[in-house]
């Protein structure tokens, strides 16, 4: 996995975060189509961006965790 392949994966997951708003982990690796590996690299290069947080919400009790974009 290249440089140039995290990037264009990062690119890919923050176009489904930009278009859908905040989106649960299992919700955002489906809609991106990208394999684990490619998925989380991708995860982290947003991250170590500053471009991504996680938003915990308590619903029904149980804590759910959401990624979206930073402003």
């Amino acid at each position: 996995m290249t440089i140039d392949i995290i990037g264009s994966n990062a690119g890919i997951l923050w176009n489904v975060l930009n278009a859908n708003g905040k989106m649960t982990e299992t919700k955002l690796k489906k809609e991106s189509g990208l394999a684990s590996a490619d998925f989380y690299t991708a995860l982290g290069w947003l991250a170590r961006e500053g471009k991504l947080s996680v938003v915990v919400e308590t619903r029904c009790g149980k804590d759910c965790e959401y990624y979206t974009l930073n402003a």
